[in-house]
């Protein structure tokens, strides 16, 4: 039987808020699935926000009063799913953990809609999010199965630079890899987010569970980015899927750029609020074109509208799955009298450069450029290939020299998942 899969990365942004992101979720996982996208990644912390910009007001060894109400709407834009500060695991995702009284769920009922989103579109879908539990935030993961719900959840381990004053850290026994048969094609996979990447021993332990799909949710648009994910690929033999968000200063969410918070509603809107399913008013309609190397991708129709360079228009497509890079001049939109916006809010502060790499290490879509919304990579893959590059590279088995080296990780079974 062929070992074949369609994957997808979705380079989708946050919305302003956290109902409108989950719509754009439904809609870009819902085109997926007509597309024949079997599994998709969204970015790291697409639901709940990733904080691009912000200082909430501190410095070393002080602490600015409107920097706490920054934090404060950036708590109430995050999800609560329902988990417990030290992570219950198993408990968590078998639905064992008590349900306060009068309630039909714990948390506000992001789990429960992504939930709904995958049954319905028949697509895996696994997608960041910043997870509110207890007093702190987590930057996540949700590994969620149309036929079973969430199969897992885990949380970043080491936060980056900055990223440690506002989220905490997760436990490293969430690393643990999760199976699961799509069509046929039996997936050891787990996410390492961002620059987690960065930490040799951290892929190693995904390594030594056997991983095929090896997940990388980002927010890193630098163009070391793509090496790494190469590296990953060859050295643990798995396919890999790297999604980033492509930003423009503009379109940051509002409690980013200091505007007043929206009256949030249902889904994520605020620390008391119940997901209340909110449907897209008018979400913008996307175009699907295929490269010459038979690879897809999915643009948003009004980007046909542009005639910038490196944007598809209705009359050109791009050859490859790379988007060029534009000049300085092309970033900046032509001001008219009816233009509010300076070249500054039109700023790309994130460009994007999501991709799929082979278990050997070779780019299979992307670095997709400069696409804000909509932009979706998609490959058929054969995971045999991980397989077959095992001839002459397996880092946690007969290349590991395991009786001489050895990694232990506590509350980490390091052994391959059933």
């Amino acid at each position: 039987m062929p070992q074949s899969l369609k994957l997808g990365v979705a380079q989708s942004r946050t919305l302003h808020d956290t109902p409108s992101t989950l719509c754009a979720l439904e809609s870009t996982t819902k085109n997926a699935a007509k597309s024949g996208i079997n599994l998709l990644l969204f970015p790291e912390a697409y639901l709940g926000g990733y904080p691009r910009t912000c200082t909430f007001g501190a410095a070393v060894g002080a602490r600015d009063p409107s920097g706490r109400e920054q934090f404060l709407q950036y708590f109430h834009s995050a999800v609560d799913l329902g988990d417990t500060p030290a992570g219950a695991g198993d408990d968590w995702v078998e639905r064992r953990l008590p349900v306060g009284r009068g309630e039909k769920v714990r948390g506000d009922g992001t789990r429960e809609e992504v939930e709904r989103v995958a049954r319905e579109t028949g697509v895996f879908v696994v997608v960041g999010v910043v997870e509110r539990c207890g007093g702190s935030l987590y930057c996540a993961v949700l590994y969620v199965c149309p036929r079973l719900g969430c199969l897992g959840k885990r949380r970043k381990v080491m936060p980056t630079g900055s990223e440690r004053l506002i989220w905490a850290q997760g436990s490293p026994s969430t690393l643990r890899a999760i199976t699961t048969t799509i069509a046929g094609v039996k997936l050891t996979l787990a996410a390492a987010i961002c620059w987690e990447n960065y930490m040799p021993l951290l892929r190693h332990s995904l390594y030594s569970q056997n991983v095929n799909l090896y997940l990388a949710p980002t927010a890193d648009a630098r163009d070391t980015w793509l090496p790494l994910m190469r590296t990953v690929a060859a050295e643990g033999r798995a396919v890999v899927l790297s999604a980033n968000q492509c930003v423009r200063r503009k379109n940051l969410p509002a409690w980013i750029r200091g505007e007043a918070p929206s009256a949030f509603e249902g889904v994520g809107g605020g620390k008391d609020n119940k997901a209340a399913p909110v449907r897209p008013a008018n979400r913008r309609q996307s175009t699907t074109t295929r490269t010459e190397d038979n690879h897809e991708i999915t643009w948003p129709a009004s980007d046909a509208t542009s005639s910038k360079p490196g944007t598809v228009t209705s009359d050109s497509a791009p050859t490859n799955g790379t988007t060029p890079a534009p000049s300085q001049q092309s970033l900046l939109k032509s001001v008219t009298a009816t233009d509010s916006f300076s070249s500054e809010d039109d700023e790309l502060v994130s460009r994007g450069g999501s991709c799929i790499i082979s278990p050997l290490g070779s780019v299979l879509a992307g670095p997709l450029w400069d696409v804000e919304d909509g932009g979706v990579l998609a490959v058929e893959v054969d995971f045999e290939d991980c397989e077959r590059g095992r001839l002459d590279l397996d880092v946690a088995g007969s290349y590991s020299r395991n009786d001489a080296f050895r990694l232990t990780v506590q509350g980490l079974d390091l052994s391959p998942p059933p």
